[in-house]
């Protein structure tokens, strides 16, 4: 199978699409026509979330007694620069600020509270993980997988995913059915346990109950098949209509150059910012 010419499904491309076909068209599909890149938009909340996600994830690497040699404080001021300004979609330096205190609030609470991320862990060794979903309608689920703790007693892994908002995860979302899949089927070892860690509230990972793996296929399939079938159709309509919802009119704020080039992001995005709108709901979830 030729993985180029694949559907790559993944959690954000597959919410996207579940909330509004439109906006997982501009989101995943859509090139500027000047530039022939793709576009996408940035707010403070997202890059709060990229920053302490590299700090964190950036551990998993470390055998586990270097893991607090460096503080994570310091750790976060390099990965910071990244997303400092209007990269990250900062419209002045005092909301910056506002993000970056509770960036390092939430890794003072993991410094004080290290639980998982003190023991071992396993490296999943792909830059971004993916398995073929299904050959035969040519799918691909990727996703990257923010902690697995390994369990040498029974030489088993748990799932921990860093949470860097307030609001719970969605009780139909399929983040945890995809996480759960790729960590099934991009490393040996048996998935037991799965968490998600809300850093900004709790000392320790919640666990969660692991799905059923072949409803959790079947699930991915369904949605992936209608994916599928969306682009073959070019088909790509939002669920409000003509006047758009919350989830497609910030992408057509760029196309309508509402909003402000600020850069490159990941794989050659062209990378926008909205500073009219930079407050994002804490309750957001990454």
């Amino acid at each position: 199978m030729d993985k180029f010419s694949a559907v790559w499904l993944s959690h954000s491309s597959i919410s996207n699409f579940k909330h509004c076909p439109r906006a997982y068209y501009l989101n995943s599909i859509y090139r500027d026509p000047i530039t022939g890149h793709k576009i996408s938009l940035i707010t403070p909340s997202m890059a709060l979330g990229s920053a302490v996600h590299e700090v964190l994830e950036s551990l998993s690497i470390l055998p586990t007694a270097k893991r607090f040699k460096v503080s994570l404080i310091e750790r976060f001021q390099a990965a910071w620069k990244k997303v400092s300004g209007q990269m990250g979609g900062f419209a002045d330096e005092a909301t910056e600020d506002s993000y970056k205190k509770r960036g390092e609030d939430m890794l003072r609470r993991v410094m004080s509270h290290p639980g998982p991320l003190g023991e071992k862990a396993v490296k999943i060794k792909m830059d971004l993980p993916y398995y073929w979903v299904s050959e035969e309608d040519n799918l691909i689920l990727c996703c990257k997988l923010d902690w697995l703790q390994y369990h040498e007693v029974d030489d088993s892994v748990s799932i921990i995913d860093f949470k860097t908002g307030v609001g719970e995860e969605s009780i139909d979302s399929l983040q945890l059915p995809i996480y759960y899949l790729l960590a099934h089927n991009c490393q040996t070892r048996e998935v037991k346990h799965a968490s998600y860690w809300y850093i900004a509230r709790d000392d320790m990972p919640i666990e969660k109950k692991l799905p059923n793996l072949d409803k959790s296929k079947e699930l991915v399939l369904k949605v992936g098949k209608e994916m599928k079938l969306a682009r073959s159709l070019e088909r790509f309509k939002c669920p409000e209509g003509e006047r758009g919802c919350k989830h497609c009119l910030p992408l057509e704020g760029i196309l309508r150059g509402q909003s402000v080039f600020v850069g490159t992001g990941d794989y050659g995005t062209d990378l926008y910012a909205n500073f009219e709108n930079t407050a994002a709901p804490v309750s957001e979830i990454l």
